[in-house]
């Protein structure tokens, strides 16, 4: 139970730093409209919808240990400066999750924090937060990846991209739950970069067994 609460209270947390990040990148940008809405507070409340920010990452949690950033800001990219403010503010997020992943990794270098209560699920955050940052990268809609190459796309293409982007989502999980190559090969990815950034797999592991308490 530990672990659940330790991996939970942590995802909401870089949850609102995903959102906080893009948002304060579009403020940088240009759109003053995103401190109106309350996007600079650090509110949780402010990014979460409890189907697509709590009811889906959780249970993308439980299915399959992959963090699934559900928040979202609207931002009104027509009064970003260009469109490079515009890749930015996309790259923003899965960058805030970077980030994490690697404090996390840090902190997780010292054997008594490993093997402390929380250990298993501190690592089980951290390998989290390096399947956020790849899985929003990818190009494809509505992912921040296809966000930052958007700007640059022609009005035809990103009209198809755009159309595609109402069922592509699925796609993409369906390829990771049932097409081996592809589930194998993300997940080799995914360990490879975290063993590079010092997370410690086996707790990682650990702590994804702890947090399905239930099992």
């Amino acid at each position: 139970m530990v672990t659940f609460l330790v991996v939970l209270l942590g995802w909401l947390f870089s949850l609102s730093l995903h959102e906080f990040s893009h948002a304060l990148v579009a403020y940088k940008g240009g759109d003053i409209t995103v401190k109106e809405k309350g996007y600079l507070d650090f509110d949780l409340f402010k990014y979460t919808h409890p189907v697509y920010s709590i009811l889906l990452p959780m249970l993308f949690l439980i299915m399959g240990g992959i963090g699934l950033p559900g928040g979202a800001v609207y931002i009104e990219s027509w009064r970003l400066k260009n469109r490079w403010w515009e890749t930015a503010v996309s790259i923003a997020g899965p960058s805030s999750n970077l980030i994490v992943a690697i404090v996390l990794a840090i902190i997780l270098r010292f054997d008594a924090v490993v093997s402390s209560p929380v250990g298993p699920g501190l690592a089980f955050l951290a390998l989290l937060q390096v399947t956020a940052f790849f899985f929003n990268l990818l190009p494809v809609p509505p992912f921040d990846g296809y966000g930052a190459l958007r700007p640059h796309l022609n009005v035809p293409l990103r009209a198809q991209m755009d159309f595609f982007g109402q069922f592509s989502m699925w796609i993409v999980i369906l390829l990771l739950w049932y097409v081996p190559f592809v589930s194998d090969s993300f997940w080799m990815v995914i360990d490879l970069f975290a063993m590079l950034l010092g997370i410690p797999l086996d707790a990682a592991y650990m702590g994804y067994s702890l947090f399905r308490f239930w099992q």
